[in-house]
């Protein structure tokens, strides 16, 4: 199992962003860039970031 790297707050808003940028698909421009969302929408719920990891970074508490 993976460490989890996204804090609360980041993890909320890779969640709602990904899914505004996601709801694009069905309203709005209807752009096939929009299916682009579920990369930040699926990091927030697994609250696992690849790049995080990558790069060292973590905004999640330590202990999480």
């Amino acid at each position: 199992m993976v460490k989890a790297n996204v804090g609360s707050w980041d993890r909320w808003a890779r969640v709602i962003g990904g899914a505004a940028i996601v709801s694009l698909a069905f309203w709005g421009p209807k752009s096939a860039w929009a299916w682009l969302g579920l990369v930040p929408l699926a990091t927030g719920l697994v609250r696992y970031c690849p790049a995080y990891d990558i790069c060292g970074l973590s905004t999640a508490k330590k202990g999480s």
